[in-house]
């Protein structure tokens, strides 16, 4: 077994002893919540990568780690009844540490990371679970007069479920306060889209958990 799939089994192993039975519990007295749709962006993946898979560090042809935060992300897919959605494709795609996306859209002129996968995908597991390791994005201007914070863009599907797409916040983030895409959302629905870091025993990066709700059909 390789240095990526032995990382990859440690962190799995770590999120299922040390965060999942937490989860669980939280699902069983589920409070029924909406996971608000936010716009999917310009930068919606077109290009094709070598690696597409849930961890966006490590992936084949990468010459050393990419520039920036490490971090893992985590959560449960569930719908509007609190019950586990099984087999669900979470996909992600984000700027890399200089808010620049891998899009050929993006006419930002700050650097690319070529040792960062920009986007990937999870597969929920019988309970609803999901995991990626990835970085904390950087900061990029969308106008003259805007600055989008650091966000991770989401899109969650499965049979049987209405699709959602939807952005991720970081807590603490002072930009978020004049971000005009999440400030267009009631503040009960901000608190569903931002997440925060935290530091478990054991884990090797900082941890976000975001949970999202789909709409069963």
């Amino acid at each position: 077994m390789n240095r990526r799939h032995l990382l990859k089994n440690s962190l799995l192993s770590a999120a299922s002893i040390l965060v999942l039975p937490q989860l669980v519990r939280a699902q069983v007295a589920c409070e029924v919540q909406n996971t608000p749709p936010q716009t999917e962006g310009p930068f919606y993946p077109v290009i094709n990568q070598v690696d597409t898979d849930a961890d966006l560090i490590e992936f084949k042809g990468a010459m050393a780690p990419p520039k920036g935060r490490v971090i893992l992300i985590e959560g449960h897919v569930q719908d509007q009844f609190c019950k586990p959605v099984r087999g669900a494709l979470v996909e992600i795609w984000q700027a890399c540490h200089s808010g620049r996306y891998n899009h050929p859209s993006d006419t930002n002129t700050a650097e690319l990371d070529p040792n960062f996968q920009y986007w990937g995908k999870s597969i929920t597991t019988a309970d609803g679970f999901y995991s990626f390791r990835t970085i904390v994005p950087g900061a990029y201007p969308a106008a003259d007069d805007w600055i989008r914070p650091p966000h991770i863009h989401y899109k969650v599907s499965c049979k049987g479920y209405v699709d959602l797409i939807t952005q991720m916040y970081f807590a603490g983030e002072a930009l978020n306060e004049e971000d005009k895409i999440l400030q267009r959302l009631s503040l009960n629905d901000q608190k569903q889209v931002i997440a925060e870091l935290k530091n478990p025993p054991l884990y090797p990066h900082p941890l976000a958990v975001f949970n999202i709700f789909l709409e069963k059909l």
